[in-house]
């Protein structure tokens, strides 16, 4: 038995040897094929097609595997690239925003004669309404004290409202505590604007609005009113906000609803005024005639 299969394992041996040898050379044979050279090539070409679409096929899965593994890398560069781009995008929005704070800032301070301390609004609760209930600016203790005003270049914020620490509240114009002394820039008539603190909008009203004898020097819809200096703590001529609606008279005054100027939900920063400004100059519009020096009259 062992006789017979050593035979058998050196005819199959022969034959693993031999056969690829004459399939080659059948394959590389010029000319005229012998018979033989044929029958190899028709009983190897089935062999060889599936061998090759084998190959292929696993060639083929290989180069897209890589290819998948290339756009992988890829896109995992290009997405880190994206947030790179986001960050910087970022950067450069508040830069810009922090840049056209400073710039709102030094308007202030030109304009308004008053000592002056900027700060940065660092934080603004919202109400269930998202509507700004106050706002937290970076300035504490050693800055500023409870009632200063709080302004920008569009008008009015409020008032120092606490101080802890590094930081301080501001109540808004709109808050029912704030009382601001005004006139209507159109006529003249004066009021008082107070805040009607509505939990969905900022809207003030004057309750107490001069009622003018003639009808054109009343107060109408769409009148600037504007801080009048006296009795108040804010600069004379900053507007305060615009008439949105006449609420009717008790025939010696009007009431009238505001809607305020300042957008406090888009303020970045803001001016506290660290001291009042100077009244308005009752006679500043009035001309003097020149006296003479010492008393004399000239010659």
């Amino acid at each position: 038995m062992t006789g017979r299969r050593r035979v058998l394992d050196y005819v199959l041996t022969g034959l693993l040897v031999i056969v690829p040898v004459l399939v080659l050379k059948a394959s590389l044979a010029r000319g005229t094929r012998s018979g033989l050279d044929e029958a190899l090539i028709r009983i190897t070409a089935p062999l060889e097609a599936g061998v090759s679409w084998v190959v292929e096929g696993i060639g083929g899965a290989w180069s897209r595997y890589v290819a998948l593994v290339d756009v992988e890398s890829e896109n995992r560069e290009l997405r880190e690239d994206n947030d790179k781009l986001r960050k910087e995008l970022a950067k450069m929005t508040r830069q810009a925003h922090d840049v056209a704070a400073l710039e709102d800032l030094a308007v202030v301070k030109k304009r308004t004669p008053a000592d002056t301390l900027g700060a940065r609004v660092i934080g603004a609760p919202l109400s269930p309404e998202f509507r700004v209930l106050r706002l937290k600016i970076d300035r504490g203790e050693h800055d500023v004290q409870v009632d200063m005003p709080v302004i920008t270049s569009d008008g009015p914020v409020g008032k120092i409202a606490s101080v802890y620490g590094d930081y301080a509240d501001v109540t808004l114009v709109s808050n029912t505590d704030s009382k601001i002394d005004v006139i209507v820039k159109r006529t003249g008539s004066r009021g008082t604007v107070i805040g009607l603190g509505n939990s969905d909008n900022y809207a003030c009203t004057i309750d107490s609005l001069e009622l003018a004898n003639k009808p054109e020097n009343r107060a109408v819809v769409g009148d600037e009113v504007v801080t009048s200096g006296f009795g108040s703590t804010f600069p004379a001529g900053m507007v305060v906000g615009k008439i949105s609606k006449l609420q009717g008279s008790d025939g010696m005054f009007q009431r009238a609803e505001i809607e305020p100027s300042v957008d406090v939900s888009k303020v970045g920063a803001v001016m506290v005024l660290l001291a009042p400004p100077p009244p308005p100059d009752p006679d500043a519009k009035t001309k003097k005639k020149s006296e003479p020096a010492f008393g004399g009259r000239p010659l």
